[in-house]
């Protein structure tokens, strides 16, 4: 029997831990049969050695009687004493080794099968109870409707109740399947023992073969020693954690949904209800798992998979109010849905936001190339299968002239990225591309666990890479971003995990640092002031923006530098942001500030409600409007003229700009408060290369509109103006002269 169950795992009653318990069980069933078996044979063993010692001593008096018949002969009597006593002597020994046999099968065979066996078999029949009981309240839980308060009161109280029996018994059982599978390793290897040197003992003839295993006994007898030591040690630490598990976990409430860590990626599972899509629209309960990018289930473990999702990123997930049945949703995909009912509201809202997670995860981990092409097409701006297939133009061919050992050693050249930000492992591969910090594997799993609004992970040597992204990660780095998550570690005196610590730790710290957030720096307390409309200037505490350029700018427009300021601390997060985006812009000071829960699209009231990156926009700042579009912001969002980053893009003549949100889906056909959309700007402008730009993309948009997938002229030419955006921006950028009106 090899099978060693976990207190935790029998807790989450999985598929897995019943297909244990029936494999432990018909394993102690040939165990006890094969016992039983045993102590027959031992039982036949001493009644015939009892009765070859009778024979034997009645054989002895035979002898005795000849050396008496007749006249005495002293050497014959002399020879016949000493024979007999040799005899007397050797049937003695054997008398011994069958007590010796006798009290070993009692001791250890016979103990093990009436004590051990029987507890085992009494947990088993109260574990089976139990888990009877707990179906039957589940069931009944399950079927409660919603309009019957008080029964669905009294079932969920039952259904506690029946949880906390199961778990008990559950703990009792499996602490009885680790006792006896210790318990018979040592119970039978000492009977053997104890056999063998009361053999060695009487078997005196038999030395030279006894003498082969003399070492083997001797080191057997040492190992036996030891392992009676370890397993007293192992029972005990078992009882203990036994009592407390009992008297911390066995609250009658569901137990978590598993997360753990699979070949693509981190997966959930558990049970849920599934309705059937019969005429009779039973709900039956099934094993559910997230994992490489579908939703799965199966009745038990290693039965069949069924696939309820072929691809996460073709489905939504909604809630289901209105059904008859409780804690309902639904996962809808093109070709079918799937009716699903968890056993709380809790784990209902576990699901439902770790199927959104993964349709997140699953688009930004996908090759746009592969992935994208069957994404619904826009009415009124570029389709997200378009805009998208714009940008993979360039990153295909971005990545191109170095490779991918290139980005890699791009990136971990930066000071403090090669190690993993959260573990310090050298060498990390995987990088959070909205933080800017490279992580090793294992810290790059928890991170895409807790979603892409707190990190979006791709890797340095698998993933296709924009040279923008590229030049924002070498940006910012480990040390940037840990000397503002990190702040106050040393001064709350917190361990940060190292790469020999657990999963479970390094968890726990990513969690506190991304999620809780407990290590940054407190900042002072402020109030948002609203902006002020009107000609008295912006509110205290607000930047300017840089003013609202004319549709015909002047020669040699730019945008107004942003005032210095030496209490940045003072300011609201939303406008330190803004501030942080304007001329020149500081990547730090923004990641500071949305670390600090500034929102990415915040409005600035006293300022025609621009946005940071808008003002961003107006800085030229390819990077600041990147770092800002992977941190959550709207590309469409306007301000109080209506015009949005591509307006203000296409007005100021910011080429490369223009090119980075039309690959991140702008709306085309967004109208300004004039009525006007950015190819009528970039027309009335004269930038030839916005305008080229524009009208390829409307081009494409058209194409995919009608289902055409059209040349790749429109590729090639996007890649060109990423690739020089980034590398030459100067070459982008307006000059006077270039200027005049049509």
């Amino acid at each position: 029997m090899t099978v060693k169950l976990d207190f935790e795992e029998c807790l989450k009653d999985s598929p897995r831990f019943r297909a244990s318990i029936e494999l432990v069980e018909a394993e102690v069933s040939e165990l006890e049969t094969r016992l039983e078996k045993l102590l027959k044979l031992g039982t036949s063993l001493l009644e015939s050695g009892r009765h070859y010692l009778a024979t034997g001593r009645a054989f002895i008096v035979g002898i005795c009687d000849l050396a008496h018949l007749g006249p005495p002969e002293p050497m014959m009597a002399e020879c016949l004493d000493k024979f007999t006593k040799s005899l007397n002597h050797k049937l003695d020994s054997h008398a011994e080794l069958l007590d010796a046999t006798h009290h070993t099968l009692q001791q250890q065979i016979q103990t093990l099968v009436k004590e051990g066996l029987r507890d085992f078999r009494e947990a088993r029949r109260d574990f089976w109870r139990g888990a009877e009981s707990l179906e039957a309240a589940l069931t009944h839980n399950a079927e409660v409707p919603r309009r019957r308060a008080q029964e669905a009161e009294e079932a969920g109280a039952a259904l506690r109740a029946a949880r906390a029996g199961y778990q008990g018994r559950a703990l009792d059982y499996t602490l009885q399947i680790n006792v006896i599978e210790d318990k018979r390793k040592f119970d039978i290897m000492e009977f053997v023992l104890r056999l063998v040197e009361a053999q060695a003992t009487h078997f005196q003839q038999g030395h030279e073969e006894l003498s082969q295993l003399s070492q083997y006994r001797k080191e057997l007898s040492a190992q036996l020693h030891q392992l009676v030591l370890n397993s007293a040690r192992e029972k005990r630490d078992m009882e203990q954690r036994h009592v407390l598990l009992k008297q911390k976990e066995l609250g009658g409430e569901e137990p978590e949904p598993s997360l753990k860590e699979g070949p693509s990626g981190l997966v959930m599972e558990g049970h849920l209800f599934k309705r059937a899509s019969n005429a009779f629209k039973t709900w039956s309960r099934r094993w559910f798992t997230i994992q490489s990018n579908q939703l799965v289930y199966q009745k038990k473990h290693k039965a069949p998979v069924t696939v309820v999702v072929d691809d996460l990123r073709l489905c939504t997930v909604k809630l289901c109010p209105d059904l008859e049945r409780r804690f309902c949703f639904e996962v809808v995909s093109p070709s079918k849905s799937c009716l699903l009912q968890a056993d709380s509201e809790r784990l209902l809202q576990l699901w439902v936001n770790a199927v959104q997670s993964s349709i997140a995860t699953a688009f930004s981990q996908a090759h746009l190339d592969d992935n994208l092409q069957a994404v619904g097409q826009g009415s009124g701006h570029l389709a997200m299968g378009s805009a998208a297939t714009l940008g993979c133009g360039g990153i295909a061919r971005g990545r191109e002239p170095g490779g991918a050992g290139h980005v890699v050693a791009q990136v971990q050249s930066v000071d403090g990225n090669a190690q993993c930000c959260d573990c310090r492992e050298p060498a990390p591969e995987w990088a959070s591309i909205n933080l800017g910090i490279t992580l090793c594997i294992q810290c790059s799993g928890i991170h895409r666990s807790l979603g892409v609004h707190f990190s979006k992970v791709r890797s340095l040597t698998l993933d296709s890479w924009e040279p923008e992204l590229v030049k924002l990660m070498c940006k910012l780095g480990n040390v940037v971003i840990n000397q503002i998550y990190e702040a106050r570690v040393d001064a709350m005196a917190v361990k940060k995990p190292g790469p020999n610590c657990s999963r479970q730790e390094k968890e726990a710290w990513i969690h506190a640092k991304y999620v809780e957030k407990k290590f940054l720096t407190k900042l002072p307390e402020v109030r948002e002031v609203r902006g002020r409309r009107g000609g008295r200037g912006p509110p205290r505490g607000h930047p300017p923006v840089p003013p609202k350029p004319s549709i015909k700018p002047r020669p040699g427009f730019h945008p107004k530098p942003e005032p210095p300021s030496d209490d940045l601390g003072s300011l609201h997060p939303g406008a330190l942001l803004f501030r942080a985006a304007g001329h020149p812009p500081s990547l730090p000071t923004m990641a500071d500030a949305l670390a600090h829960g500034a929102d990415v699209n915040w409005v600035n009231g006293g300022q025609e409600n621009a946005t940071p990156l808008i003002q961003a926009t107006a800085a030229n700042s390819l990077l600041a409007c990147e770092f800002l579009l992977q941190n959550g912001a709207n590309v469409n969002q306007v301000d109080s003229a209506g015009r949005g980053p591509l307006h203000h893009a296409t007005i100021l003549g910011h080429t490369g700009l223009a090119c980075l949100f039309l690959k991140r889906g702008a709306d085309l056909g967004a109208r300004d408060s004039e009525g006007q959309d950015p190819l009528t700007i970039a027309m009335e402008t004269a930038n030839a290369d916005i305008v080229t730009l524009l009208r390829l993309a409307k081009m494409r948009e058209a194409e995919a509109a009608q289902g055409q997938a059209g040349d790749e002229t429109y590729l090639d030419i996007f890649r060109d103006f990423s690739l020089m955006a980034s590398d030459d921006p100067e070459k982008l950028s307006r000059r006077s002269h270039d200027l005049h009106t049509l």
